[in-house]
Order: structure tokens, then C-alpha cells, then sequence
């Protein structure tokens, strides 16, 4: 079906879907059973054997093995520095450095940790919204003001220091294109990605200046939820700093390792799965060294940080099965023949883009969007003469843009966690600032097209 509009179903099917019922998971695995349903030339039977075939076929890959382990070990690094008491002890050695004497300094604060710890998103938030709430209510600043900061930032840096699960997720998408480069194209897409690099601008912009606009101008400091499982257990600042930093420096390493001195040729999920093992090695040798927790606690955070990170597994596992499907079924190279026909290169990018922006904001999840969209944005760049890291950067951006401006996204519910803003208030006020971003990025994406 290759040259068939019908390749165009499943993927539509899965987007409808995702916007009907707002449910990635219930999306994603309509698709994979439509594509193979396709395959099997609608023959009921045979389309969920293969369907159930095709997951499971997921888990043949050592590469989406570890990516996985990965995923769901990150749950556990986050829930142990928690409850430990880590996360209290490096926000108070932040208060005792007595580095913030004016707004400015405040604002900049949650600006430049959200910048900072790029591993994880949700920790980053946390990090940055509980160091910074105090702070922003002496200084006479708005919640809803800390809760844009933090999200324009750590979402953002996420996709362009790609030492985490999103560029290993990211990473196993291209991974089953057989390039001989594929850290070194994943490399290439920060340069292209253009709305997280704004987004990152314009909240430090915001930061230093001190300037809003839009219902920002308005927005009141309001707290009504409370957060999320609070510890009042307080350890050394570097029960948690060591093992980032360790989770950060050991991903480099092995990369230079494996890639035989390139870290761009090296095996991305190979080095974050053995980095994030030795963090929580770490980790959790120094919560039995310095008795914050015992055994059974640390047992039951480990698999309760785990078990957190579930749901988002699950959408991982169906992504990647979605994929392969998609490509089986030639959906991307239907797609790439059909634009090279009918759409000038210079607007491929800002359709995928848009595209993105779409489904990640009626999902909530931008790792559903990538599944989607990243194998259809290959074959037309593989067709076309425009750069594979230029499309994929277009997909890239377009999913954190909807991811970050949806009200049903977790990063969005999360900074509005972090900060203590009311949920709503935090969409309201920062969707101008996103919107901005994009509509510079189309612009910008429009402008290099039609260099190429």
C-alpha cells in the first residue's frame, strides 16, 4: 500500500482519536491495529495476532530495551531523591548562598535551574518551582509568572541537550532507519529547532527584563494546590547533585566510549541506561551511607518511582511499535511522494511543524507525536533535497510547542504543581508567549526553506 492514500488512515485514525477521547495510549494502539489490519488485508484475526506480534516485536530490540529501563529508572531516581530528602537539602543550600537581592535575581533563579537540570523535566520543574516559591512571593512576583519561567525552560532544554529519555526516545526512532550517523542527526536537529530556542530566549528575556504581557500583566499570586508529597526530610545538598552530575558525565563518557572517541557515533541508549543505573548506584549508596532511608523504604520508593512512570512507558512501547507499523505499511513514503509533488520545500517544514503543534496539543504528549510524524518526516527528507535534521527539528519543535502550551499536558500540570499557580491561570497566561514562539519559528522555518 505504498502508493495508496488508504497509508494515510492509521496515522489520521490515531490523530482523530487522540483529539476525540484525549487519551495517547487509546490512539496509539488503534493505529498499530489499523496498520496491521491494513497489512493483512483486513483479514480481523490476522491484523491482532499481528498487532500483538508487532509490540511484542518491540521488545526484540536491545536498543528499546534499554531505553525502556531507562524510562522507567529515571521514576526511581526522582522518587528516591525525593524521599530522601535530597531535593529539600538542595533547595536550602540555594537559600543559604543569600544569592537573591532583587526581582530580577528571583526571576532568574527558576530560570536558569530549569536550564540547568536538563535529565528530566518533571525534577527540573520540582526543583526549580520549590526553590523559587518563597522567593517570588517576597519579591512581589505572580506564581503564574514562576510557573511560565519553568515551563518555557525545562521543557525546552530537554529536546536540545539531548542527554535524557527524550533523546534517547528520540534516538530509537532514528535508530530503525539503519544510518550510519544517527547521534550525529539527532546533534543536528538543535540548530534547527527553533521554538525551543526561542522559548528558552524569551523567558530569560522575561526574566532579566522583567517585561510581560497579555494576561501576565493581570496575574495574581494564586495558590490553591498544594504540593505534591511533601517531605519534610532534609539531606545534603549533594545526595543529589553528585548523582546528576554522574548521570550526565557517564552518558558522555560511554558515548565517546562506543563511538571509539566520536560521542556522535556512539550508542545513545546503551550509554543513558548504564548512566542511570550507576546514578541510582549512587544514590542510593549514599541514602544507606548517611541512614535517610532504610531497606524497605528504599524498596518501596524504587518501585513506586517505577510504577509512576508506567503510563508513559506504555505510550513509549506503542510509539515504537507504531513506527515500525507505519513504515511497513509505507505511510511515510506515500506521504513524502505526495509532498514533493504537491507542496514547495520550503513549507514542508512549517507543515510538520504545525502538524506537530496539533497532535501534541489535543494529546498532551509529545512522544506519541514524534511516533507519528518522525517516520514520516525521514522518507521526505530521505526524497527531497532538504537536511533529514531539518524535518526532524520541524516535528521536534511543533511537539513541544503543543506539549507545552496544552492544558492536558503533564509538563504543563506539573509546572503549575511546581510553582503553586492555579492550573488554568498558568495556561492562560503563558499560551501569547508560546504562540509567539511558534508563529517566529514558522517564519524562521519558511525563511531557511527556501535557502535549500
Amino acid at each position: 500500500m505504498q502508493d495508496s492514500p488508504l497509508s494515510l488512515l492509521p496515522p489520521l485514525v490515531a490523530i482523530v482519536i487522540a483529539i476525540w477521547r484525549k487519551n495517547a495510549l487509546l490512539a496509539l494502539l488503534a493505529g498499530v491495529f489499523l496498520c496491521f489490519l491494513m497489512i493483512e488485508q483486513w483479514d480481523v484475526i490476522l491484523g491482532v495476532k499481528s498487532s500483538v506480534i508487532g509490540i511484542a516485536g518491540v521488545f526484540s530490540s536491545t536498543g528499546n530495551n534499554y531505553i525502556i529501563t531507562f524510562s522507567l529508572l529515571i521514576g526511581a531516581l526522582i522518587t528516591l531523591m525525593n524521599q530522601s530528602g535530597a531535593v529539600n537539602g538542595f533547595i536550602r543550600n540555594l537559600a543559604k548562598l543569600k544569592l537573591v537581592k532583587s526581582s530580577r535575581q528571583a526571576s532568574l533563579l527558576p530560570t536558569i535551574i530549569g536550564t540547568s537540570i536538563f535529565t528530566d523535566t518533571n525534577l527540573s520543574m520540582f526543583t526549580a518551582g520549590m526553590a523559587s516559591q518563597k522567593l517570588f512571593d517576597e519579591h512581589k512576583l505572580s506564581r503564574a509568572r514562576l510557573a511560565y519561567l519553568i515551563d518555557s525552560t525545562c521543557a525546552p532544554i530537554s529536546i536540545l541537550f539531548l542527554i535524557n529519555g527524550w533523546g534517547a526516545y528520540v534516538l530509537g526512532l532514528l535508530d530503525g532507519y539503519q544510518f550510519d550517523d544517527p547521534v550525529g542527526i539527532l546533534i543536528g536537529t538543535v540548530g534547527y529547532n527553533f521554538y525551543a530556542i526561542i522559548a528558552v530566549l524569551l523567558a530569560y528575556y522575561t526574566a532579566y527584563s522583567g517585561k510581560v504581557f497579555g494576561p501576565m500583566r493581570t496575574a495574581e499570586s494564586i495558590v490553591t494546590v498544594e504540593q505534591h508529597e511533601h517531605v519534610e526530610k532534609v539531606a545534603p545538598a549533594k545526595v543529589m547533585w553528585i548523582p546528576l552530575l554522574s548521570l550526565l558525565a557517564i552518558t558522555l563518557i560511554l558515548l565517546w566510549v562506543t563511538g571509539d572517541g566520536d560521542i556522535r557515533r556512539g550508542s545513545g541508549s546503551f550509554s543513558v541506561f548504564w548512566a542511570i543505573v550507576s546514578a541510582l548506584i549512587i544514590l542510593i549508596s549514599f541514602i544507606v551511607n548517611k541512614r535517610l532511608l532504610n531497606f524497605n523504604e528504599i524498596a518501596l520508593h524504587f518501585f513506586k518511582g517505577i510504577k509512576h512512570m508506567a503510563p508513559v512507558v506504555a505510550i513509549l512501547v506503542l510509539s515504537f511499535a507504531f513506527g515500525d507499523a507505519i513504515k511497513s505499511l509505507g505511510t511515510g513514503l506515500y506521504v513524502s511522494q505526495l509532498l514533493n509533488v504537491e507542496v514547495p520545500l520550503y513549507l514542508l517544514a512549517p507543515i510538520l511543524f504545525t502538524a506537530a503543534a496539533i497532535m501534541a496539543f489535543a494529546t498532551g504528549t509529545s512522544w506519541g507525536t514524534f511516533a507519528v510524524l518522525v517516520p514520516i518526516a525521514i522518507p521526505i527528507a530521505l526524497e527531497s533535497t532538504l537536511p533529514i535534521e531539518f524535518l526532524v527539528a520541524a516535528v521536534l519543535g511543533g511537539g513541544i510547542f503543543g506539549d507545552h502550551a496544552s492544558p492536558i499536558s503533564d509538563t504543563t500540570v506539573v509546572a503549575s504543581l511546581a510553582s503553586g499557580c492555579d492550573h488554568f491561570e498558568h495556561v492562560k497566561t503563558q499560551l501569547p508567549y508560546a504562540l509567539i514562539g511558534a508563529l517566529l519559528t514558522i517564519i524562521m522555518y519558511v525563511v531557511i526553506g527556501l535557502g535549500f
